[in-house]
């Protein structure tokens, strides 16, 4: 089945996208700033509250643009906790975001206060083995517009502001390179959104010769690695793209991001039992992390449905943290948030499109998936 186009959304544009817009209309470039500050400024959810916008002009805006891409198809959590934001997409697809509450702050600056975790693809192709987003395999990207609209979605719903953006949600933001970088532009932009660059958070699985083009990409923007393994024996039992780019493919494309940028780079580690938590991967990790002047984030395995995977007892925890530690390397253990609300990547969507019967079961027999990773 063909999946239809993504509507034309104006949260994935720039102003001078819309003011080419207006130019083709005839219209004054005037309207152009009307439109951008109804639809960033003033969130306008429909083209009828424009109202300083001719009728004759929204009509013709409404023909070819939309102001909402996505509806909230379901809520898990409350308040005061980690909020899992199910989204569904114009297609009917799902994807997840999840509002964080208060954190330490794990990604440097200031303690975060409401962290949201975006989305970047509906599914992921590169099938990391404790993850439930691949498991039913890759359907497409997001547009720019469908990223932007998570953080407009969930606010507006939540009625508080974002504070930090991580871009580990469901699937691999470096493979869809030229959306995400958009929709940070839009995100960072005074007239956009305005969440700083040093706020912003984008998790790769490791495709080195995209995180050394992320170098050279203008805004200030955090890198935090997903690792799991200190070693490629390790890392490749979890992580298929360390096949095609191994860690010593990954650590010469940091010392790259290490010469380009001030910011301290984050290493992701999943804790699972008798996989990743032994004593000697503490004391490989320490090694790397000092090598690339790192932190750790250490994350205690989340149980997902279909997967034989557990998580390490606390003991076994504590005492990896403190090989870290007594190395000098900079660690916190996150003992994870949303646990009771299916809060792991994809969890939530997994159950809705098996439900559905969109995809045929939680871990279907051919998974649309590029295994070791693609360009």
């Amino acid at each position: 089945m063909t999946t239809p186009p993504a509507p034309q959304g104006l949260l994935g544009m720039k102003p001078e996208e819309i003011a080419a817009v207006f130019a083709e209309l005839g219209q004054p470039a005037f309207r152009a700033k009307q439109l951008v500050e109804w639809v960033f400024a003033k969130r306008a959810a429909t083209f009828e509250e424009m109202t300083n916008l001719p009728k004759a002009t929204r009509e013709a805006l409404a023909t070819r643009f939309v102001t909402r891409t996505m509806t909230i198809a379901k809520v898990a959590g409350s308040s005061d906790t980690t909020r899992k934001f199910l989204l569904k997409l114009h297609d009917g697809r799902y994807v997840e975001t999840v509002l964080i509450p208060a954190n330490p702050a794990l990604y440097g600056g200031s303690s975060d206060r409401r962290t949201l975790c975006v989305s970047s693809q509906v599914g992921c192709a590169y099938d990391c083995k404790f993850c439930a987003s691949g498991l039913a395999g890759f359907a497409r990207n997001l547009t720019a517009a469908e990223i932007v609209e998570q953080i407009v979605q969930v606010e507006a719903y939540a009625g508080e502001r974002v504070d930090n953006l991580v871009f580990m949600g469901m699937g691999e933001p470096l493979a869809n390179y030229s959306n995400v970088t958009k929709a940070i532009e839009i995100l960072n932009a005074e007239w956009g959104i305005g969440i700083g660059a040093r706020h912003m958070t984008v998790s790769t699985s490791g495709l080195a010769p995209q995180i050394k083009k992320l170098a050279d990409f203008p805004l200030q923007i955090r890198l935090a690695i997903s690792l799991h393994g200190a070693t490629d024996e390790v890392r490749e039992k979890i992580m298929p793209v360390n096949r095609k780019h191994n860690l010593g493919e990954l650590f010469e494309a940091l010392d790259y991001w290490n010469q380009k940028r001030k910011q301290f780079l984050t290493f992701e580690f999943i804790l699972i039992a008798d996989v990743n938590d032994s004593l000697q991967q503490a004391h490989a990790l320490a090694k790397r992390a000092r090598s690339a002047n790192a932190k750790v984030n250490l994350i205690p395995y989340n149980t997902v449905d279909g997967l034989d995977w557990v998580r390490p007892s606390e003991a076994t925890q504590d005492a990896f943290l403190a090989v870290l530690t007594n190395a000098g390397v900079t660690a916190t253990l996150r003992r994870e948030k949303g646990h009771d609300i299916a809060a792991a990547c994809g969890q939530l969507r997994l159950k809705q499109e098996t439900e559905l019967g969109i995809i045929e079961s939680p871990i279907p027999a051919k998974r649309i998936t590029i295994g070791g990773g693609a360009e």
